[in-house]
């Protein structure tokens, strides 16, 4: 094999959990034997995947972290005392393979002494697969293992979560964050200010020098990420120290100066998730702190509840002009936790997830650059104050004063219906003028009053919906979640009550302009 250029650096491993090559080997039912290389459980050698690959320069195949599994069929017959293995085993290690399993039979009766060699001299792992044991057991065993280790992922960042919130919910909750923080990834954190200068800290790094040896490349790190003066939330560092401590630095908010550091023995998985999530709580309980927000909105619900006008209380929650996003997971039930780091990415402490609920609501101010929004209800990204968020769907309401509040509310939960429907991250509901500008307001929804009355509500949204969607069933079903024939019946009823063809694309556009006014 003719040998191939060394590549510059391995690539990174594949975003899966790592699970012990060692827990692969004890596995007796596949009979794994290491032949060659360190120790596996000494060397804390982990898999990623397993491929199989009979390809002579395997590297373009591989991403990293995996079992490599062959035959020897790229062997060539009269390899002789070459260069072959060994080039071969480089490729490998250069791909950032973990291990390599070589099955015996079909086409080998014994792993090439060559090969144990080379894999000896590279301190790459090598298994003896035996003939009994197929490539798809070995790979799916893997799998299995990958698996195992995903929900024990899972449960772990579960369960700091919990502690992260019930800690922020105590009576001195930001060290109490961080003391569930630094317990968690077994690491240290501090909550740096806006100055640079330690807040609060809790815990050590073991193995790493203790606190003092992380303590000054953390601070660093904390005063690069402030320098850089973050324009969005939870901005993010990081960096490893000589003695193989693992660094980041997370922004809480952008602009306010706060910065949280943590530093880890190792980087395992779900610490990122973790820490984002403390990062998120330590960003609320700063942002009241430094700001007094907290005291404001106590004194906005008061008012508000005594009586107040919205457009009275409003100056106290942060603005005169507004905008509400309803929002919904794409991929699992939301809980707390995730809609304050929700509110947080908007820029809105002003949260609500009604119990039972799937939908989040936000009420976030408009900042000067959202006055001229234009648009109705478009998934193209007209305007600003609400951006697409990765995981999840957005329906965003026109900017409207407080005393609209309600309306808006209407036309986030319609822009978000519609953002379902058409599968867009992001839907928004603009205040174009067109037509509506030409009538007096109280003319207009006197007509639509008399147009639609024959309409109860639920024939009123459904029939919103569909013209919306410009007539699809299947997209209205999603919007409504109901099935298409409900839809199809509602519509009928619809045509019937109002005696009129809706296929008559001037009947739509009277109706159409008609339910705008609702």
């Amino acid at each position: 094999m003719p040998k191939q250029p060394a590549a510059p650096a391995p690539p990174p491993v594949q975003p899966v959990p790592p699970v012990p090559l060692a827990a692969l080997l004890a596995r007796e039912d596949l009979a794994l034997r290491q032949i060659a290389g360190p120790p596996a459980e000494a060397a804390g050698v982990v898999l990623h995947g397993a491929h199989t690959s009979e390809m002579a320069d395997p590297y373009p195949y591989l991403l990293g972290g995996e079992l490599l599994l062959t035959a020897g069929v790229h062997i060539p017959a009269a390899v002789g005392s070459g260069t072959y293995f060994d080039d071969y085993v480089t490729r490998i290690v250069a791909a950032g393979g973990a291990a390599l399993g070589f099955g015996v039979a079909p086409v080998h009766d014994t792993v090439p002494r060559a090969l144990v060699a080379a894999c000896e001299a590279h301190g790459l792992p090598l298994l003896e697969v035996p003939p009994r044991t197929t490539f798809a057991a070995v790979a799916r065993a893997v799998w299995q293992l990958v698996e195992r280790a995903r929900t024990a992922e899972l449960r772990r960042v579960t369960e700091a979560q919990q502690s992260l919130a019930a800690a922020a919910a105590r009576p001195n909750p930001v060290p109490a964050v961080l003391r569930q923080l630094a317990q968690r990834i077994g690491g240290r954190a501090v909550l740096y200010g806006p100055d640079g200068t330690p807040i609060a800290a809790a815990g050590g790094v073991t193995g790493a020098g203790g606190a003092p040896a992380v303590d000054v490349p953390l601070a660093a790190l904390a005063r690069l990420l402030t320098r850089r003066a973050p324009a969005t939330p939870l901005a993010t560092a990081a960096d490893t120290t000589p003695a193989g401590a693992h660094l980041a630095a997370y922004a809480l908010g952008a602009g306010r100066g706060f910065v949280l550091g943590v530093a880890a023995p190792r980087r395992e998985p779900g610490d990122h998730t973790i820490a984002s999530v403390a990062a998120v709580l330590l960003a609320l309980l700063t942002g009241e702190q430094r700001s007094g927000s907290g005291a404001a909105r106590s004194a906005a619900l008061v008012r508000l509840l005594l009586g107040g006008a919205p457009e009275e209380v409003a100056p106290l929650l942060g603005g005169e002009r507004w905008l509400v996003v309803h929002a919904r997971p794409d991929d699992h039930a939301p809980d707390a936790l995730a809609a304050a780091a929700l509110g947080a990415a908007l820029g809105s402490p002003l949260v609500d997830l009604a119990p039972g609920s799937d939908v989040v609501r936000i009420l976030v101010p408009a900042g000067p650059e959202t006055g001229a929004e234009t648009g109705a209800e478009t998934g193209a990204e007209t305007g600003t104050g609400a951006e697409p968020q990765g995981g999840w769907t957005l329906g965003v309401s026109a900017v409207v004063a407080p005393r609209e509040w309600a309306l808006a509310d209407r036309q986030a939960a319609r822009a978000l219906a519609r953002a379902r429907a058409t599968r867009a991250p992001l839907v928004r509901h603009g205040d174009r003028a067109g037509l509506t500008g030409l009538i007096p307001q109280e003319e207009a929804e006197a007509h639509a009053r008399t147009l639609l009355a024959p309409l109860a509500p639920p024939l009123t949204e459904t029939l919103r919906t569909w013209l919306s969607l410009h007539g699809s069933w299947d997209r209205t079903a999603v919007a409504l979640a109901v099935h298409r024939n409900t839809v199809r019946q509602r519509i009928a009823r619809c045509a019937a009550l109002l005696g009129t063809d809706l296929d008559d694309p001037d009947v739509r556009m009277e109706l159409w302009f008609a339910l705008k006014q609702g």
